[in-house]
């Protein structure tokens, strides 16, 4: 394993987990467009828990979701997706911790400690597969009511949460990579030796090992 790598791969999934945290309680998801209003008299705000509006004159008012059932089927996967990175990510960082060069987990067994820090590393893919897909899917459904032109409701535009979720998903994709690159367990011809014998001994057991294995020709009265 290469110390540096995995120390690196360790830094990214950790402050992609870091920024997924940031961008699931964000507000701004989306945000109402100014596009073609002449005057703007409020901006409605929202992301997966609640729906926010502000006034010209600065006041907020928010209000959660009366009803989980009531949401549409993208705004529940992707509250269950989040919900998903954000336990990745934890069992990601507590695995890779543990499989570390650095730490005295699990004693001088490299072996055993690249294979935890290789789960760690699938645990890293898995939250940022999970948070590109929330991200994207809510992201996807945004832009499709903003150009559809028969659409009659309010049209939003994308906010400053998905930004943050698509840089998390793409440090935690990161991550995961190169923690499994550094964790490669070695070729057979790459594993340590056993310890070092002297040649000149070794010739010696192998001819005494030999010449008692060999049958002998002469019976005992070929010496008398």
């Amino acid at each position: 394993m290469n110390p540096m790598v995995e120390a690196l791969a360790c830094f990214l999934g950790f402050l992609g987990w870091i920024m997924v945290g940031v961008a699931l309680p964000n507000r701004y998801w989306r945000e109402s467009t100014v596009d073609g209003n002449v005057i703007t008299t409020s901006t409605i705000y929202e992301n997966l828990w609640m729906s926010c509006a502000t006034d010209a004159t600065g006041v907020h008012n928010c209000r959660d979701f009366p009803s989980l059932l009531a949401l549409n089927g993208y705004i529940q996967a992707s509250r269950a997706l989040m919900i998903a990175s954000i336990l990745f990510g934890a069992f990601g960082l507590v695995a890779t911790l543990v499989g570390m060069q650095c730490t005295k987990v699990c004693g001088e067994n490299y072996i055993l400690k690249g294979r935890i820090a290789a789960i760690g590393g699938v645990f890293f893919l898995l939250q940022g597969l999970c948070t590109m897909i929330a991200v994207s899917w809510y992201a996807a459904n945004i832009t499709q009511q903003f150009f559809d032109q028969l659409y009659a409701g309010t049209k939003y535009e994308i906010g400053q949460g998905l930004y943050i979720g698509w840089s998390s998903a793409v440090l935690a994709l990161c991550g995961g990579s190169c923690l499994l690159c550094a964790c490669k367990l070695n070729s057979p011809s790459e594993k340590t030796s056993y310890p070092y014998q002297p040649g000149s001994r070794r010739h010696m057991l192998s001819t005494v090992a030999t010449s008692q294995a060999a049958p002998s020709n002469y019976g005992r009265n070929a010496y008398v």
